[in-house]
């Protein structure tokens, strides 16, 4: 069975390796394609060759396009506008997450520092958003 596809827009090499390494421990069988600043994320969805992920797993602190501006043209663009988009970043900034949710996260989450707490994190991000939220058919292919 085909699974969809999950971005991962993170520039920092040691973030997607562990994020990498939680899925395959959590088993989430999802393909995994990875963005490394904005530019690319929004290349990815609104380019030549576009995908259209279940779920778009976003750093605030990108280089060339930051977080909040490849979110804020994510909701802007009525072909990627409901796409579910958590921000997983390091920021402790209230008004980064006050302007995620301005711009329309789903949901904000502070990265851990040990990979204990991060693999557990990510369990649990990927079994509600991977297994437990109902996916709008419209932009998604079933898991």
């Amino acid at each position: 069975m085909k699974t969809a596809k999950i971005l991962l827009v993170e520039d920092n090499e040691d973030d997607v390796a562990l994020m990498l390494r939680a899925f395959k421990i959590n088993k989430i069988p999802n393909e995994v394609v990875i963005a490394r600043n904005g530019v690319e994320a929004l290349d990815l969805l609104m380019g030549e060759k576009t995908i259209q992920p279940c779920l778009v797993i976003l750093d605030l602190k990108l280089p060339k396009v930051n977080g909040l501006q490849v979110l804020q043209s994510i909701r802007e663009n009525v072909n990627t506008r409901n796409y579910p988009i958590i921000i997983l970043t390091t920021s402790v900034e209230q008004e980064d997450v006050i302007k995620s949710y301005e711009l329309g996260a789903n949901s904000y989450i502070r990265k851990p520092v040990e990979f204990e707490k991060f693999s557990k994190a990510v369990e649990q991000l990927g079994l509600y958003w991977l297994f437990l939220n109902e996916p709008n058919p419209k932009y998604h292919e079933r898991r």
